[in-house]
């Protein structure tokens, strides 16, 4: 099990942000992801580890959304991992919608990437352009090909329906 002793919440302007108290490499485990409190609900607080399952992250609660994370939360192994070389001091970021199907508080990105989605508001809302370029967890996939699949059969039945008239 690896702590999150070396993450700090720094408050400025009564936003929070994850800080790291330590340097990492790429392919680092930062922290577990705790898991202690699932729930069937998404909170401001949760991260989605399952089709169904939310679990309450704790200090996680307070790592930002980036277009260009510098951590991912696998939420296979339950740990939080540098996805490049992080300094020390550095405030760590995630892409939401790699974990989080539908948000429970959309909000506008202002974070100026080029790459910027501009409105975070879960994978379901992004297409698949944009999330090919990203680490997403397995329930994202999963979820995306059950979509794609629902919209395939969909369009099957309103072409069926259009024929039969």
């Amino acid at each position: 099990m690896v702590s999150m002793d070396v993450l700090s919440i720094r408050t400025e302007n009564k936003f929070r942000s994850l800080i790291t108290k330590q340097a990492y490499n790429k392919g680092d485990v930062i922290c577990d992801i705790p898991s202690s409190n699932v729930v069937d609900k998404a909170t401001r607080y949760t991260v989605q580890i399952g089709h169904n399952e939310h679990t309450d992250v704790g200090k996680l609660a307070a790592l930002n959304h980036s277009c260009n994370p510098n951590v991912i939360l696998d939420t296979e192994n339950m740990v939080m991992v540098a996805c490049r070389d992080i300094s020390k001091g550095e405030e760590l970021s995630f892409f939401y919608p790699s974990t989080e199907w539908e948000m429970d508080a959309p909000f506008i990105c202002l974070c100026g990437a080029s790459n910027c989605i501009h409105v975070v508001a879960g994978a379901r809302f992004l297409p698949l352009s944009t999330l090919e370029h990203h680490f997403l967890s397995k329930h994202i996939r999963e979820m995306m090909i059950e979509l794609l699949n629902n919209t395939e059969l969909h369009l099957k039945r309103l072409t069926q329906t259009e024929e039969n008239k």
